[in-house]
């Protein structure tokens, strides 16, 4: 699958808005990227996840991990695609992730972990953490988008299967032009 095509997908389903949005970092930007609208379709999530688990399918994976949310239905489909099992780590009360809900997690297992979009990788951080305190053997990471610009570093082989360089301002710079537009809320838009 190339990248095109990923960002096609994500386009078709909906999942790539245009107009004017307030990330939830305060910032501005013209973009906005919605994978849970690609995900409602399991055959594009079926490609979507046989891409990223084609990057390690040499590399003897034995479990696939992604951090809730957004990494659960892609850890599961990942597994599937690589004949593995698929699990989630989620977020403690203190914000760190954990793999629970008894799924076992040995030591030595190696792990490849999953997201959906990756603007400064903090989710991923945060299960690699967890994981790595269990002694797993960390494969490598793959996302759906990287939209970090090239700034997330997980220290293990990453792979996104697309990037995206999603502009944005600070509120007291954004260009008159979009400036212009009202400023939308994604969750309303229904296509």
């Amino acid at each position: 699958m190339t990248e095109a095509e990923v960002i096609q997908t994500f386009k078709d389903a909906g999942a790539l808005l245009e107009g004017h949005f307030i990330y939830a970092s305060g910032r501005h930007g013209e973009q906005f990227l919605q994978a849970a609208r690609v995900l409602q379709y399991p055959e594009a999530t079926a490609t979507l996840c046989k891409a990223m688990a084609d990057q390690f399918r040499d590399d003897n994976i034995e479990l696939v991990v992604g951090p809730a949310t957004g990494g659960i239905i892609l850890a599961y489909e990942t597994a599937r695609s690589l004949g593995c099992r698929g699990v989630f780590a989620e977020k403690e009360p203190d914000g760190s992730f954990a793999v629970k809900r008894g799924f076992a997690v040995k030591k030595g297992t190696r792990v490849l972990v999953v997201e959906d979009i990756v603007t400064t990788g903090g989710s991923v951080k945060k299960a690699i953490s967890h994981l790595e305190g269990r002694g797993v053997e960390i494969v490598g990471v793959s996302v759906l988008i990287d939209r970090s610009a090239g700034k997330a570093d997980f220290k293990y082989p990453y792979r996104p299967i697309a990037r995206l360089n999603m502009q944005s301002w600070a509120p007291d710079e954004v260009p008159e032009v979009l400036a212009a537009k009202p400023v939308m809320e994604p969750d309303d838009l229904v296509l």
